[in-house]
């Protein structure tokens, strides 16, 4: 069985500059626990800015739902990157909690972005929140309320939340194993 490549992409669409770039980004990705089907590299003969755009796709495969969708735009010698709105790729949170920017040349920024990437997935675990009112402590339970922090069907700002006395592994693959 063939493997998947990680930012899978055609020779032809992409300069010298371009390739180097997505070379580096991929062997990067191997380590990545993401599928390599959620990582994309968009041409820059097909995007909006005349810019290569790569993103992943991060998502919940036990709900089969999407969670967030990374990217960054690169001109050559300059990198952009930050959340993606999913179906025309623009950055959507300029100066946002996952916005980054680097120049230099394009192995040294398929590093930097690769180093970028692996900072997103390293906050993935709190990528979706949840809270079950029924479960929680009684004076945590009352703390939101009164600060304004749940926002109805058993969803909550984690921020209103602090640092974690205890993190449990749920579901899926460990990623320490």
């Amino acid at each position: 069985m063939d493997e998947i490549p990680w930012f899978e992409y055609e020779e032809d669409d992409l300069d010298v500059a371009q390739r180097v770039f997505v070379d580096v980004l991929a062997e990067r990705a191997g380590s990545w626990l993401v599928d390599p089907l959620d990582t994309v590299v968009l041409p820059s003969g097909h995007t909006f800015d005349g810019q290569l755009i790569v993103y992943l796709d991060i998502g919940d495969p036990q709900r089969n739902q999407g969670v967030l969708t990374v990217g960054a735009h690169f001109d050559g010698s300059v990198v952009r990157g930050g959340k993606l709105h999913n179906q025309n790729f623009t950055i959507q949170q300029a100066g946002g909690e996952f916005t980054f920017g680097a120049a230099g040349c394009p192995a040294e920024l398929g590093k930097r972005a690769a180093e970028w990437f692996e900072a997103v997935l390293a906050r993935g675990r709190g990528l979706i929140e949840g809270f079950e009112e029924s479960l929680a402590p009684d004076a945590l339970r009352k703390r939101l309320a009164a600060d304004g922090v749940i926002r109805g069907r058993g969803r909550i700002n984690r921020a209103g939340l602090g640092q974690p006395d205890v993190i449990a592994h749920v579901r899926g693959a460990r990623p320490d194993q």
